[in-house]
């Protein structure tokens, strides 16, 4: 398959605010407005990629433009090609780091090249990347915030009906444990066993109350508890995988392959799920990303297998250690280096 060839002319970025149906209440802040980038990435032989972010604050739209902007400019009038321009974009900041707001920037670009190439080819990515279209199980994870508990079994009802959903995701934390518990059981009560019920913590805990409080959780027959802790814990997480029969998720708060790679020999058999979240920081995780709403444990679709198995072989170590850019050497060796 031979792949077209682009060559960058312009970059358009338009930001915006989208009025939530339902306000996002979470121990990560109240929000009723969700910003977006949107990314069109122009071409001079006349294809458009695009892409968007949702970098969660107001404010951090006026920070990332500009590096967009900038990150583009270096590349203009040169060929697409984003396995280049990922390493480049990392190189040109990395002395402000390989997190945050400058792989953000770099990962606008990526997805929007990634898309031009797709649409030059007339293939879908997938198909373009050498997989296969089917089917995705997805999660409604729009609503079940902290909000009253007595509200809901009603809304939870709303969320399966909005597009006939087998899996939703509620929001725990609250302050007393008690309270936590009531909630899993108004929303299960509601929607019955049949549909999926994820948690998630939103980081808020110490390992301490994680470890109580997902003790207390662990018999409710829930699908995941996500980030109990601070994403980067993974001392803590591995702890926490050691003592709780439910799976535990993490990974929409790593920063691309190296951050995946650098989480990864110290937990891949014990953690049991990471998933990227690439529409909202827009970062890219290998060649491919994932929907905010894919990925799973046992039917839903997950961008990174489970600990085990073909993963833990040194063909796969080794491609993670190079997508990290960490070099060609044995991957364990390359990370303590």
């Amino acid at each position: 398959m031979t792949v077209p060839r682009l060559t960058l002319r312009n970059v358009e970025l338009r930001a915006l605010s989208v009025l939530l149906k339902r306000p996002i209440v979470s121990k990560v802040g109240l929000f009723d407005l969700w910003p977006l980038i949107l990314i069109d990435l122009h071409t001079e032989e006349g294809i458009v990629g695009r892409s968007y972010l949702e970098p969660y604050l107001e404010r951090s739209v006026r920070y990332l433009i500009p590096a967009i902007r900038d990150l583009a400019e270096m590349r203009k009038g040169q060929r697409i090609a984003p396995f280049d321009d990922f390493g480049t974009g990392r190189a040109r900041l990395n002395l402000i780091g390989l997190e945050g707001m400058s792989m953000i920037a770099v990962s606008a670009l990526d997805m929007a090249a990634w898309d031009a190439l797709a649409k030059a080819a007339e293939l879908p990515l997938a198909v373009l990347l050498g997989g296969s279209l089917a089917p995705v199980s997805a999660y409604n994870s729009n609503g079940l915030w902290l909000t009253p508990v007595n509200e809901l079994g009603e809304q939870a009802a709303a969320l399966v009906a909005e597009g006939e959903f087998h899996g939703l995701k509620l929001r725990l934390g609250r302050e007393r444990l008690a309270d936590d518990i009531a909630a899993s059981r108004a929303v299960r009560g509601t929607v019955g066993e049949n549909v999926k019920l994820m948690v998630d913590f939103n980081q808020d805990l110490s390992l301490g109350d994680a470890l109580h409080r997902c003790h207390a959780l662990d018999n409710q027959g829930l699908y995941w508890f996500e980030e109990p802790i601070v994403y980067d814990n993974l001392a803590g997480y591995t702890q926490l995988t050691q003592e709780l029969k439910t799976p535990v998720q993490l990974g929409e708060n790593f920063y691309g392959p190296r951050s995946v790679f650098q989480g990864h020999p110290g937990t891949r058999r014990r953690l049991r799920h990471a998933r990227s979240d690439a529409d909202r920081r827009g970062y890219r995780m290998a060649p491919c990303s994932s929907n905010r709403r894919r990925g799973g444990y046992r039917g839903v679709d997950s961008p990174l297998p489970r600990g085990g198995g073909a993963f833990d072989a040194h063909h796969g170590d080794r491609s993670l250690a190079r997508m990290a850019g960490l070099g060609q050497s044995h991957p364990r060796r390359a990370v303590q280096a």
